[in-house]
C-alpha cells in the first residue's frame, strides 16, 4: 500500500468521484482510477461504488476511510512536529559549558535564546574542553563554549567574545588596595585551584605565566567546585584566578581584581556534521551579539 493510493482514495471521497478527485489533485482521471482499483485488489475489497454521477464508500470503504484519516492525522501531525522543529518552535540543544554562567556574554547569550525560543529545551553539561570535544564528534553535545581559541580535529571552532582574568583573594589581603595587579605582585603566593572544571586550566595559566619569571607557583589542588573553591579563598586558604563573569558572585570574605593586561578569550566549538536547527540559530545568535559588541 502506498501513501499517493491512500491520497487518491482520499480525493475521491472528499469529492465524490474520481474525476473530481483528478482535477482538484492535478492528475488524470486514469491514474486516480487505476490506483484505487490497485487499491482494492490489495485489500481484497471494494471500497466504492461506481455509479454514471460519481462513486460512494462501500461498507468495506466506510470501515477503511476511518483508518485512512488516522494515517493522514499521523502524517499532518508528524509534518507539523518537524516543521516546528526546523522553525526552532520546539526541539533542544545540548550546550557545553566551561565558564561561570554568572554574567557575561555566554550568561546573556544562553538568556535571549531562552527568551526568543521558549520552545527549545537547553541542556547544560559542564565538563572539561577534552570530554566536551570528544562527546561534540559523536553528535551527542551540539556546541560547548570553551575557554581559548584551540583549533579541534573535525570541529568547527568560533572565537566569540573575551573577558579580563581576575585574581580572588581575602579581602583582607595587603594587595585589597591595589586598582590592577600585576603577576610580580604575587608570584610568591600560594594558589588553590580545583580538581573538577576548569581547575586544570588555572593551574596551566600560573605556571605558563610565572615560568617565564624564574618561579614554579604554589598550586594546591581540592575537590570542590568553583563556589566552594571561592569560599575556601575567603576562609585565607589561598589566592585563585577567575574570569572576569565570575566576579559578579558575592562570596563572604572574598574580593577580586583583575590582573593587567590578561585577557582570555572563548570560543564556540560544533561538528560540521550537526545538523539541529537549534543550533544554526544559537550560533548566528551569538555572532550577532559578537559583532555588536566589537
Amino acid at each position: 500500500m502506498k501513501l499517493r493510493q491512500l491520497r487518491y482514495f482520499q480525493g475521491a471521497v472528499e469529492n465524490g468521484s474520481f474525476r473530481r478527485a483528478a482535477k482538484a489533485l492535478g492528475v488524470r482521471e486514469s491514474t486516480v482510477s487505476r490506483a484505487i482499483r490497485d487499491l482494492e485488489d490489495e485489500l481484497g475489497a471494494s471500497l466504492f461504488h461506481r455509479q454514471a454521477g460519481g462513486v460512494s464508500l462501500t461498507v468495506a470503504g466506510e470501515r477503511f476511510v476511518q483508518r485512512a484519516r488516522i494515517v493522514f492525522q499521523q502524517i499532518g501531525d508528524g509534518a507539523q512536529a518537524v516543521s516546528e522543529v526546523g522553525r526552532c518552535e520546539n526541539g533542544f540543544i545540548r550546550v557545553g559549558i566551561h565558564s561561570s554562567l554568572a554574567s557575561g556574554f555566554l550568561a546573556e547569550l544562553l538568556r535571549k535564546f531562552g527568551r526568543d525560543h521558549s520552545g527549545i529545551w537547553i541542556d547544560l553539561i559542564d565538563g572539561s574542553p577534552s570530554e566536551h570535544v570528544a562527546t561534540i564528534r559523536r553528535l551527542q553535545l551540539d556546541v560547548a563554549f570553551l575557554a581559548g581559541t584551540r583549533a579541534w580535529v573535525d570541529c568547527e571552532a568560533e572565537v566569540l567574545w573575551s573577558e579580563k582574568v581576575f585574581v580572588a583573594f581575602p579581602q583582607n589581603h595587603a594587595l585589597k588596595g591595589k586598582a590592577e595587579i600585576d603577576w610580580c605582585d604575587i608570584e610568591g603566593e600560594q594558589f588553590i585551584a580545583s580538581e573538577m572544571v576548569p581547575g586544570s586550566e588555572v593551574s596551566d595559566c600560573l605556571v605558563q605565566r610565572l615560568a617565564v619569571r624564574g618561579r614554579r607557583p604554589d598550586v594546591r589542588l581540592c575537590k570542590l567546585d568553583r563556589h566552594n573553591l571561592l569560599s575556601l579563598v575567603g576562609l585565607g586558604r589561598g589566592l585563585t584566578l577567575t574570569s572576569q563573569a565570575t566576579t559578579v558572585s558575592t562570596i563572604p570574605g572574598v574580593i577580586y581584581r583583575p590582573i593587567d593586561g590578561e585577557i582570555l578569550s572563548f570560543s564556540a566549538v560544533w561538528s560540521p556534521r550537526n545538523d539541529n536547527p537549534a543550533l544554526r540559530r544559537l550560533l548566528s545568535m551569538a555572532r550577532q551579539m559578537s559583532d555588536a559588541a566589537s
